[in-house]
């Protein structure tokens, strides 16, 4: 897996800049990549110029990507290129699907990329709705999907299942929560794909369903369109070696994600204008949402530890059954916690955290065993129950405090212990 990617988070999303019709820079780039396409490129071409040239507010690229093409490819791309401004051919010699966007994106001046299958068979109309939320800066990456509520889609049964197999993979393996992740129409920010690309290592068919599960686990949006789809009988797309291909990325990239590999944490976005971020004075920012994270946590984790108890109880007295409970629901509760509650991802520090959080489940097994010895001296042979309600009053005092430490000893803000990995602005 690639971790070469800038330091820092990213800013903010803000409103891209109009732009004219014409303007030197194109506000979008639209890539096309093809492998032995002499038949259809051409009409492909043409119709999404006009297209854009009639309905699209803003300057825009058209980028032809070929992909080691052995016939008359190269040579009409060149010529397209030659007649029309706003089209560009890019002759690279291995194939790849995901290696040509990769390769027409990183270089591309165009604050919005974009890119689609040569037999345009998702319906144009779909396009500016795809890329205007990036433009506007509502969202970091959007797709058109077949899945979608409002869709209307004409393919053959076999596709219809191999696509909705592929994606339920996705959704059960995953956890990815997008639902068509094969429809050859998507578009990214360029500030996004500057520091998402070099993470995304397939260079095929798998290239931007990756792309789009590493997005979606740093917490970047996604924005769905709804397509009309016709299927293409005459698409050279290999469907098994594609199947086989992709079910390795899976294996991959969730091998990946579940020993932290990754630093998804560079691709963190600010909420912007969303209230929740605003500053108030007394209250240290992002301190709503980590209570409720901890207090999700720590219900899940408590309940872990009850149940836990009672079967301990079962073979051992209350105080050894007692610590073992705390101690296997602490560690759980130190690694949900520095994911979900305080935003810490990757193995960096990871084993620090741990030991840190054993220290704070030293304090919690000081207060609880001391509330057991207790009711021990005072009622001599308590009953179960006794002895559950007890601990759970113990560890609501203990839950406080573990917050506090959490917050301020285990992870303390980052931004304040890192000054050096303030953002800096990406020149393009």
């Amino acid at each position: 897996m690639r971790t070469d990617t800038s330091v820092g988070a990213l800013p903010a999303r803000e409103h891209l800049p109009a732009g004219e019709p014409g303007a030197p820079v194109p506000v979008l780039d639209v890539v096309i990549p093809v492998h032995n396409e002499e038949k259809d490129l051409e009409a492909c071409v043409l119709r999404l110029r006009e297209h854009l040239a009639r309905t699209f507010p803003y300057a825009f690229r058209i980028t032809v990507a070929d992909n080691a093409s052995t016939d008359r490819t190269p040579g009409i791309a060149a010529r397209l290129g030659r007649v029309m401004p706003e089209v560009t051919s890019v002759r690279l010699e291995q194939k790849g699907r995901g290696r040509a966007l990769r390769a027409v994106w990183e270089r591309s001046d165009a604050p919005v990329l974009a890119y689609m299958d040569v037999d345009l068979s998702t319906d144009l109309k779909a396009l500016l709705p795809l890329v205007a939320p990036l433009i506007s800066g509502h969202s970091d990456l959007a797709i058109g999907s077949r899945l979608a509520g409002g869709s209307r889609v004409v393919r053959g049964p076999k596709r219809e299942f191999i696509s909705r197999t592929y994606n339920l993979i996705l959704r059960s393996s995953l956890a990815a929560r997008f639902s068509d992740a094969q429809c050859g129409f998507k578009a990214i920010r360029a500030d996004v794909a500057e520091r998402l690309l070099p993470m995304v290592e397939d260079t095929g068919w798998f290239f931007d369903t990756e792309m789009l599960v590493l997005a979606e686990r740093a917490g970047l949006r996604i924005h769905e369109v709804p397509v009309d789809w016709v299927d293409d009988p005459d698409s050279t797309v290999h469907i098994v070696r594609t199947a086989v291909d992709d079910l390795k990325g899976v294996w991959r990239v969730g091998r990946a994600l579940a020993v932290g590999a990754l630093p998804l944490d560079r691709l963190a976005r600010p909420f912007g204008d969303d209230p929740r971020d605003r500053s108030i004075d007394g209250v240290p920012g992002g301190l709503a949402r980590q209570l409720v994270g901890f207090c999700v946590v720590g219900a899940l984790s408590t309940l872990v530890y009850l149940v836990l108890y009672s079967v301990f109880r079962a073979g051992a007295g209350p105080q050894t059954a007692n610590a073992l409970a705390l101690l296997v629901s602490a560690v759980a509760n130190t690694a949900a916690n520095r994911r979900l509650t305080f935003g810490v991802r990757g193995r960096e520090r990871a084993v620090r955290h741990q030991a840190q959080g054993l220290v704070v489940f030293g304090i919690g097994l000081a207060l609880t065993s001391g509330s057991l010895a207790a009711l021990d001296a005072a009622a001599g042979a308590p009953s179960h129950g006794t002895e559950l309600a007890v601990l759970i009053t113990a560890n609501l005092a203990a839950t406080v405090l573990r917050f506090l430490l959490l917050r301020a000893w285990v992870f303390p803000d980052r931004r304040t212990d890192h000054p050096e990995r303030e953002p800096k602005k990406a020149a393009r």
